[in-house]
């Protein structure tokens, strides 16, 4: 990942500038590209999709918008960080390690959750988080989960190198996991853990309940992106959210949708959706991003993408990339910002600005 991004770091400010494409009168619309990958928290995106949600905000606004499911999480941002799409799902800490280091201005629209048990270290034969020294750790090595681990390893009064990283796709961990053996070891997410935490002498033995709101799933886009696009995207969303959180058949048959797309049972999603700390109206999202949990939470990430060498070649410090808070503080260099919290448009979905009329906010 590293290699990658010190090669795109050039290509990702040319490649930015182009997005959005200037139509010409006898061209197509331009499609804006929106991708997501399998997390519990992000599983809403296929039911937008598939429902016509996303269709019905985009032609509110007059764009079009596609949104693709792409099976590898470090994909899905490589993509979006080189231009290939206008936005992406991503945690806190792999929009600042990735596209912000890589030199792509980004806009946070949406804090839509944070993790609360939906990351963990799963061992064969262990019992605490002790156990894990002298593994090989199977992970999508320098996204949150290595994060994760090297919290789980500081609680302990241990250190990353107790353990050995092996880089493992997220799209092939659980099976790969399920076959490591005795001294296997795991860190991954939902519902990938549920299903590897739940197999025979598998104990989950620390989560992210432990470290509340530092992993925080995102809807990002580039900052260049056009209003209408945000607008849409921040519509759509909170639309899925009013539903999956209401009652009556329309909720569970969007439940029923989510769980399908997660590869698992209704049960299964609702138990996932228990250690998710779901943002479901503007208002929750609101109040989260204005709480200090924010500012210390980015500077925390940004002191461990620093250690472990994840903000680009000749960062000389944890400050290197400027953090734009709602508030407009700055966390980092006020001269490199690359990564806003962009609360505007969730504060227009909260005053019931973004939708035509007052009901708008119902299924198409």
């Amino acid at each position: 990942m590293n290699s990658f991004k010190t090669a795109l770091s050039l290509v990702a400010v040319a490649i930015g500038s182009l997005l959005p494409l200037k139509a010409g009168a006898a061209d197509p619309p331009q499609t804006y590209r929106y991708l997501w990958s399998h997390y519990t928290g992000w599983e809403p995106w296929q039911y937008i999709a598939d429902s016509g949600i996303m269709k019905k905000w985009a032609d509110k606004y007059g764009v079009k918008i596609e949104v693709a499911l792409i099976n590898d999480y470090v994909t899905s941002i490589n993509q979006f960080t080189s231009g290939q799409a206008v936005g992406c799902a991503m945690t806190i800490m792999d929009a600042l390690d990735m596209p912000a280091s890589g030199g792509v201005n980004c806009d946070v629209l949406v804090v839509g959750d944070y993790s609360d048990g939906n990351d963990g270290l799963v061992l064969f034969n262990g019992k605490s988080v002790k156990d894990v020294k002298g593994r090989k750790v199977l992970i999508v090595k320098d996204s949150v989960s290595s994060y994760l681990l090297s919290q789980a390893l500081k609680a302990e009064g241990m250190h990353d190198a107790d353990v050995t990283e092996v880089n493992t796709s997220d799209a092939n961990i659980g099976a790969t996991f399920a076959t490591s053996g005795d001294r296997g070891a795991t860190v991954t997410w939902n519902p990938i853990l549920m299903q590897v935490r739940n197999l025979p002498k598998a104990t989950l033995v620390f989560d992210s309940s432990k470290i509340p709101g530092e992993i925080q799933d995102l809807l990002v886009v580039r900052r260049d992106a056009p209003d209408a696009v945000k607008k849409a995207l921040v519509g759509a969303w909170y639309e899925a959210m009013a539903i999956m959180s209401g009652q009556g058949k329309q909720a569970d048959a969007a439940i029923e949708a989510m769980a399908k797309f997660a590869g698992g049972t209704v049960p299964e999603f609702k138990a996932q959706l228990r250690t998710t700390r779901m943002f479901y109206t503007p208002q929750d999202g609101i109040a989260f991003t204005e709480s200090p949990v924010l500012e210390k939470t980015a500077k925390t990430v940004a002191g461990f993408c620093f250690d472990h060498g994840l903000l680009g070649q000749g960062a000389k410090s944890p400050d290197v990339i400027g953090i734009e808070l709602p508030n407009g503080k700055i966390v980092g260099d006020p001269k490199n910002v690359k990564l806003h919290y962009n609360n505007d448009y969730v504060k227009a979905a909260a005053a019931g600005k973004l939708a035509l009329h007052v009901n708008d906010m119902t299924t198409p």
